[in-house]
């Protein structure tokens, strides 16, 4: 039996998946800015790995990004880790993320609207669901290891 063309390799299609929000136009900017580099870190709410059961990651961790029609775009590595309240995110940080932020308070206001919209608070199962200073997040930075644009 001949294998599709258009799938990923196995060892791909084995890795667990990437998603940067929710498939529409911010997953698209945000998968172009992994894609030309300028997206090295992300910052995730503690209370989304909570609330699926998923372990943090960890340094050598490997996964696929998908875009927003779901098709994997590259895999990527994790290069660092840490937990911290959202109040402690710093500009680095704020500015790996690849967004355009100008500093930590623009970082934070874009954030803050993103965890407080209908998506994110029906995903967390929280319909009054806000962040403050003491909301834990999860700082994680990353690399590209494989572009899969081309594959298949």
């Amino acid at each position: 039996m001949a294998s599709d063309p258009t799938s990923p390799p196995a060892e791909v299609a084995a890795l667990p998946v990437a998603e940067f929000a929710f498939p529409g136009p911010l997953r698209d900017r945000l998968v172009a800015a992994v894609l030309d580099g300028s997206k090295t870190a992300t910052t995730t709410l503690l209370a989304e790995y909570e609330r699926e059961g998923e372990p943090l990651p960890e340094v050598g961790d490997r996964s696929v990004l998908v875009d927003s029609a779901g098709r994997p775009v590259a895999v990527l590595e994790v290069t660092g880790v840490r937990v911290v309240p959202l109040g402690r995110v710093d500009l680095a940080h704020a500015v790996d993320e690849g967004e355009g932020y100008g500093g930590v308070a623009e970082w934070r206001a874009g954030h803050e609207r993103f965890w407080g919209g209908a998506e994110m608070r029906a995903a967390l199962g929280d319909p009054y669901f806000a962040v403050h200073d003491t909301t834990p997040v999860v700082l994680e930075r990353f690399r590209v290891v494989a572009d899969l644009r081309g594959a298949g």
